[in-house]
């Protein structure tokens, strides 16, 4: 992992929240009152999920209890602020998007054994177990910290804070126009890069694990197949797709705000900070899972030379 490059970049992304938040503040920032009804109702059953996913966690030592509710709760702060509108146009198609996307999502963890009838039990997300055995989270006190802090809370609040576009375009008059469409088909779009790229990733890591039991050794595996990590679709192309897809989607629900005529000089508004956090949680997540795949498999470092995070301008060659 490149912690000087990952550092430079988090902090120019967090110098870019400071700016707008600084540009935005005191910007239409009071709510009105169908909007602090909203978002106090939102906060309410955000702080319930952090309650439940820790204390899950703590009890059941599966830590995954938030990986579950992730595709879950943004349907609901999205309906729940259509009906806290009125049902009026833009949040309802606002919460008809997030629902896809959700649905989408949540077949796409159930699939590999993340739910049971019994929910906090399930599989859970094999880098927590990686990211427990580092030497700094073998204390006990530090790795509840940890998902007290950080799973629980943090990724609770930054769920919610990513649907805060929603809350922003609830009082709005303004009818659907150009920005809107725009806000559809991109997020859309990147959906569909998002689920394509799950389905070959899926695809590949289910062929390799049933020739594993044939073959028993990686080595031994056909291309491309024998390099143990996906290079097939849009992984020939980007090492991260389905990120891309992911920020992208909620980058592009952004516009709904614009179209809405809420956002200050018709561009900025608080709202924005959400989306930029969750660069800030992929920059991370990205960086962890490279970290554990380059450790698996020698020949992924040379992917990495050779494709771009997310620019698909060059394709992977295995010599």
């Amino acid at each position: 992992m490149n912690v000087k490059k990952t550092g430079a970049t988090v902090l120019a992304v967090l110098i870019v929240a400071a700016l707008i938040a600084g540009a935005v503040r005191g910007s239409r920032l009071p709510l009105s009152p169908d909007q602090a009804r909203t978002l106090k109702t939102l906060l309410i059953v955000c702080a319930c999920s952090m309650g439940y996913c820790f204390a899950a966690g703590e009890l059941t030592h599966n830590y995954s209890q938030m990986d579950k509710l992730w595709s879950l709760l943004p349907i609901a702060y999205s309906w729940i602020t259509a009906a806290g509108s009125g049902m009026k146009l833009r949040p309802v198609v606002y919460a008809l998007v997030v629902t896809v996307w959700g649905v989408r999502l949540t077949v796409n963890f159930a699939r590999k054994g993340a739910y049971r009838l019994k929910f906090w039990t399930g599989n859970e997300d094999y880098r927590w177990s990686i990211v427990h055995q580092y030497p700094v989270f073998r204390n006990r006190l530090a790795w509840t910290l940890f998902d007290l802090l950080f799973i629980s809370v943090y990724q609770n609040a930054l769920v919610l804070a990513i649907c805060l576009p929603s809350v922003a375009i609830m009082g709005s008059a303004a009818a659907l126009g150009a920005w809107d469409v725009l806000a559809v088909i991109l997020a859309l779009a990147f959906l569909a890069l998002e689920t394509v790229s799950d389905e070959y990733q899926w695809r590949f890591h289910q062929t390799k694990k049933r020739l594993l039991e044939e073959k028993e050794s990686l080595e031994a595996l056909p291309e491309p197949y024998r390099l143990g990590f996906n290079t097939t679709g849009p992984w020939a192309y980007m090492r991260h797709p389905n990120y891309l897809g992911e920020q992208g989607f909620w980058i592009s629900l952004y516009a709904f705000v614009i179209g809405a005529g809420t956002a200050e000089n018709g561009l900025l508004h608080w709202s924005v900070v959400g989306p930029l956090l969750l660069i800030l949680l992929f920059m991370g997540s990205s960086a962890l899972g490279e970290s554990i795949t380059s450790g698996k498999y020698p020949e992924y470092e040379e992917y990495r030379k050779q494709v771009f995070k997310y620019l698909p301008v060059r394709r992977f060659r295995c010599e």
